[in-house]
């Protein structure tokens, strides 16, 4: 994403963090995953069980562990645009910037080709091969030691990303709404309703109630096609670093790619924010994603003229 600034940023990733847990986590899998056929037939009353949901929520997961995986194969064009607002909601400037996305030593690279949908002056371009270059040295001069740091805090990681999806199923009462066409394709539509009496197991999980959402999801795939998240009550993280308005509210849309992996096509944040009791941000960022590529390199690490000469792309099928 643009980055907006450090701390701005700390707390867009949090809001992501909440968001993702609707309908997915990412990590690769172990190996192949196995799609169990799940009952859905809801209630009576049209809800859930708990039972039902955590089924659905484990294959979406491991769905989207999976195109994790296959996404690091895939080169891909970000464009960011970036609304800063007023209190009335009207728009007071805006930022464009448009990325190149590459995959360096498993870490996704973000390089600046486009400002207000202009391409970047020779400067400006030469600065962002540097960086890019920077990075590619660094992994090229990692100890075995310090690889094996950053693989463990990555494990780590997703370790507690496997913990706070199965805290959702607790935290949530599901109901299924009804089936509707995302993309020309059948999908599931289920709301997410904070449920009464909730106890997290996790610190982090202590937010879930202060939001509720509805997803989509792919009949055919079991995937997640689209999801609608909305802060329902002021959220506070730490005692003075941010607070998350009531309102703030971020949709997010997944595509099908080459018959085989699903990936991001489009996510739209309305974020009100006020940082360290000081600073207030209300901003519309607007992220669309294209020009997916599948691209092979090889094993070893690539200067930055080499990564461009070594990719070679096949056309996307949606």
């Amino acid at each position: 994403m643009s980055k907006p600034g450090l701390n701005l940023t700390l707390v867009l990733r949090f809001c992501f963090l909440i968001a993702s847990t609707l309908g997915f986590a990412q990590e690769p899998p172990a190996a192949p995953a196995i799609t169990p056929i799940l009952d859905l037939k809801p209630d009576a009353d049209g809800a859930l069980s708990q039972q039902q949901m955590q089924q659905l929520f484990r294959v979406v997961a491991e769905k989207d562990m999976e195109n994790d995986k296959r996404l690091r194969d895939y080169t891909y064009v970000e464009r960011d645009v970036h609304h800063n607002l007023d209190h009335s909601g009207q728009v007071k400037s805006t930022e464009v910037k448009t990325y190149d996305v590459l995959e360096i030593e498993g870490e996704q690279v973000q390089r600046l080709i486009e400002k207000d949908d202009k391409p970047l002056d020779a400067k400006d371009a030469a600065k962002e091969d540097e960086k890019i270059q920077k990075i590619i040295d660094k992994r090229k001069n990692e100890s075995d030691d310090a690889r094996s740091k950053r693989e463990q805090k990555e494990e780590k990681e997703r370790e507690e990303d496997r913990k706070f999806v199965l805290e959702v199923a607790d935290a949530y009462n599901f109901h299924l709404v009804d089936t509707e066409s995302v993309g020309g394709r059948d999908a599931w539509v289920i709301d997410a309703e904070p449920r009464p009496g909730y106890e997290p197991h996790m610190k982090e999980a202590k937010f879930l109630p202060k939001f509720r959402g509805r997803v989509w999801i792919d009949k055919n795939d079991l995937q997640l096609s689209k999801m609608d998240v909305q802060c329902i009550d002021t959220v506070s993280v730490g005692l003075f670093l941010a607070r998350i308005h009531k309102g703030t509210r971020f949709v997010y849309e997944q595509t099908r790619v080459n018959d085989e992996v699903w990936l991001p096509r489009h996510l739209d944040v309305k974020l009100d924010v006020r940082l360290a009791l000081l600073k207030e941000y209300n901003i519309n960022l607007e992220q669309s994603y294209r020009d997916y590529k599948k691209f092979r390199t090889s094993a070893k690490i690539l200067s930055v003229g080499e990564v461009k000469e070594n990719t070679t792309s096949s056309p996307p099928k949606h």
